[in-house]
C-alpha cells in the first residue's frame, strides 16, 4: 500500500483542477453555440411567399438554395454583394443574415445609369431589405472606408463585365481582400468561356475563361477553398452570348478564403 502525504495530495488535486479548468476555457469547441453558428433553412428562404414571381423565374436557372448553402451565409453576418444590380441575390442574402446581419450592396454609378435604373430602389422598399445598405462606388474602390471585417463577399455573374469597363481589377481584388476578416470568404460565379478566350469575350459573349479569373483572384492573396458544380453544363459549347442560350450556360462557382 502506497502512502501519500495529505498536504502533497491536496496540492496535486488543486493543481490538476486548475489545469483542467484552463484547458476547458481555452478549448473553442466547448463554447456555447450561438445563432450565427446555425445555418438557416435555405430552401425556406427561397420558398418565402413574399418573393416576386420574377425572382421565382430566375430561380429556375440560378439554383439559389444551393448557392446560398455554398456561400455558407448565416444570421448575423456582415456581407458585401458586389454588383448587386437589381438586387436578386442581395435580397436572398438579406433574408439569410436576418435582422442581426447587414448586407452592403455595391453598384457603380455607370451600371445604375445604364442597366439598373430604379429597379434596386423599388426592391429596397420590401421589408426583407431593411438590413441592406446600397453602396454606390466604383468597382476598383468598392468598399466604403468605414467597412471592414466582412464575413463574406459575393460577386455573382458580373466579374466578366469589369474586363471591358474602366476598372483596375488588380486594385479591386486587393480592396476586396483587405475588407474581409481573416478566414472570411469570397464566393464568385460567372459564365464560362472557352479555353484560350481569357478576358477577351466579356463584352461580346458575357463570359470569362475560368483559369483567367482564378489567376487574377489568387494574385490578390485569396486561397481556393471549394468549387461548386451545381451550375455546370458541359453540353454548352461556350461560343455564344449567354442571353437566350440554345442550351443551358456553363457556369463556374468558386469559394475563396482570406488566410487566417
Amino acid at each position: 500500500m502506497i502512502k501519500i502525504d495529505r498536504r502533497c495530495s491536496a496540492r496535486l488535486i488543486r493543481r490538476f483542477a486548475a489545469l483542467s479548468m484552463a484547458a476547458i476555457l481555452s478549448y473553442p469547441m466547448l463554447r456555447p453555440a450561438t445563432a450565427q453558428d446555425a445555418a438557416p433553412d435555405y430552401q425556406a428562404i427561397v420558398a418565402a411567399p413574399d418573393r416576386s414571381d420574377a425572382d421565382r423565374q430566375t430561380d429556375l436557372r440560378r439554383e439559389p438554395a444551393k448557392m446560398l448553402a455554398f456561400t455558407g451565409v448565416k444570421p448575423g453576418m456582415k456581407v458585401l454583394d458586389v454588383d448587386a444590380n437589381a438586387g436578386y441575390s442581395t435580397e436572398l442574402l438579406a433574408r439569410a443574415v436576418g435582422p442581426s446581419g447587414v448586407i452592403y450592396a455595391q453598384d457603380s454609378a455607370e451600371v445604375i445609369e445604364r442597366f439598373v435604373k430604379d429597379k434596386f430602389d423599388i426592391r429596397a422598399q420590401k421589408p426583407a431589405m431593411k438590413n441592406v445598405v446600397h453602396v454606390i462606388r466604383n468597382f476598383d474602390d468598392p468598399v466604403p472606408p468605414d467597412v471592414s471585417g466582412l464575413d463574406l463577399i459575393t460577386f455573382f455573374f458580373a466579374y466578366h463585365d469589369t474586363t471591358y469597363m474602366q476598372v483596375d481589377r488588380a486594385e479591386m481584388n486587393r480592396k476586396l481582400f483587405a475588407a474581409l476578416k481573416p478566414g472570411g470568404f469570397l464566393v464568385i460565379a460567372d459564365h464560362s468561356a472557352r479555353a484560350g478566350d481569357g478576358t477577351t469575350v466579356g463584352k461580346t459573349l458575357h463570359r470569362i475563361e475560368e483559369s483567367a479569373l482564378r489567376r487574377e483572384i489568387e494574385a490578390a492573396g485569396f486561397k481556393l477553398a471549394a468549387e461548386g458544380s451545381f451550375l455546370r453544363h458541359p453540353e454548352d459549347p461556350r461560343d455564344a452570348a449567354v442571353f437566350r442560350p440554345q442550351v443551358p450556360v456553363d457556369e463556374f462557382v468558386l469559394k475563396y478564403q482570406k488566410p487566417m
